[in-house]
């Protein structure tokens, strides 16, 4: 009785545990918990304290890597997305407006044998034989002018031939020609409409001149049948050149109302 009075009572909880004490076994596992527990939770050691991190400023940074590599893969894919559209182009045949007319110095692009569709192709000959005329009809009207001025016809009407050539030829492939060659090779009916347009201005020009009334400089700037008889009987040499240009400008106005008349039955044959 005496020795289990003595014995220290296990479930006394008012017993005191020296944690500085290395002899007893029961302190040293108590000992742990707070060890255990301050390596779980980072208490109590050296190295737990970390720098500030600027969490905004690397998620910015990170976003900006992540738009810009982003933007590469699209750029990459459009030049391959171009590339692959012109090889397919190339390989298709389509054609470029490469200038190849006239072949000794090309300054227009022209393929009718390759370009127009086979039951357009004869009528655009016939309008680029059109087109042709009335480059002759202007060139010539400079010729016969300039005999005439030499003739002692003034310079004024050399001028005016001048003009006519320079801004007539140009004019009349971007106002007419071109867009028909452009409505023939894709079945426009806007191309159609325009060269509708400027095509009948063009004849109404081409009868003008065809006829040269006596309104702009006596009519002697144009080769019509009207100056021919006047410069006829001052001069019978400029007579001879500008009956010449007035049978061009007959054939070029008789040619372009046919022209007209194809074109026409053309386009409404494909409507």
């Amino acid at each position: 009785m005496d020795h289990r009075r003595n014995d220290p009572n296990p479930f006394d909880q008012d017993q005191e545990v020296n944690p500085f004490s290395n002899n007893s076994a029961a302190p040293a596992s108590k000992s742990r918990i707070p060890q255990v527990v301050s390596n779980t939770f980072g208490f109590g050691r050296k190295h737990d304290a970390t720098d500030d991190i600027p969490l905004d400023n690397m998620n910015g940074s990170n976003k900006k890597e992540k738009d810009l590599s982003a933007w590469e893969d699209d750029l990459k894919r459009r030049e391959r997305d171009i590339k692959r559209r012109e090889e397919a182009v190339s390989s298709a045949g389509v054609p470029t407006d490469n200038k190849n007319w006239p072949p000794f110095f090309p300054i227009i692009h022209h393929d009718i044998a390759n370009e127009i569709p086979v039951p357009a192709q004869r009528l655009q000959y016939l309008a680029f034989s059109s087109w042709l005329g009335i480059l002759l009809c202007l060139v010539f009207n400079v010729i016969a002018v300039v005999v005439c001025w030499v003739q002692g016809g003034g310079v004024k009407i050399f001028f005016l031939s001048i003009i006519y050539c320079i801004l007539g030829c140009p004019l009349s492939y971007i106002l007419w020609y071109r867009p028909l060659y452009r409505a023939m090779r894709t079945d426009s009916a806007l191309g159609f409409s325009w060269f509708f347009l400027f095509y009948l201005l063009h004849i109404g020009f081409c009868i003008f001149a065809a006829i040269a009334p006596p309104i702009v400089f006596h009519g002697k700037s144009l080769t019509g049948i009207l100056a021919a008889i006047d410069v006829f009987s001052d001069n019978v040499l400029a007579g001879v050149f500008y009956l010449i240009g007035f049978g061009f400008f007959c054939l070029e106005s008789l040619l372009s109302l046919w022209v007209l008349q194809k074109v026409y039955m053309f386009f409404r044959g494909n409507r």
